[in-house]
């Protein structure tokens, strides 16, 4: 019932797959399923104001498109690429996606 996750972890790989074995024969439930998945998502790394702006210039964007991507200001990209601030949360998480996957997944 639940996909395939692969870690890093040859641990969380065999906690996961044992778990998702107990919730197709019914023992463990959506909600503690959920839990065991979300162990073996792969963490966010950071990016620096340079590795930002090889994003935003490797897509072709101007900042202002870029923010509008994002969901977020053009002085807040401005200050990610300064350095004056850093991403996080939703915004970490949208980077990551442009970064994996390619502008076509967030347009």
């Amino acid at each position: 019932m639940t996909n395939r996750i692969i870690s890093n972890s040859k641990i969380l790989d065999a906690v996961h797959e044992t778990a998702a074995d107990l919730h197709d024969a019914g023992f463990i439930d959506l909600r503690r399923m959920q839990q065991y998945d979300a162990l073996c998502l792969e963490s966010i790394p950071e990016y620096s104001s340079k590795s930002i702006r090889e994003l935003r210039n490797r897509n072709k964007l101007s900042q202002t498109v870029f923010a509008s991507i994002l969901n977020t200001s053009p002085s807040t990209i401005r200050q990610w690429e300064t350095g004056a601030r850093h991403p996080s949360g939703p915004s970490l998480k949208l980077l990551n996606l442009l970064d994996k996957k390619g502008l076509e997944v967030l347009i």
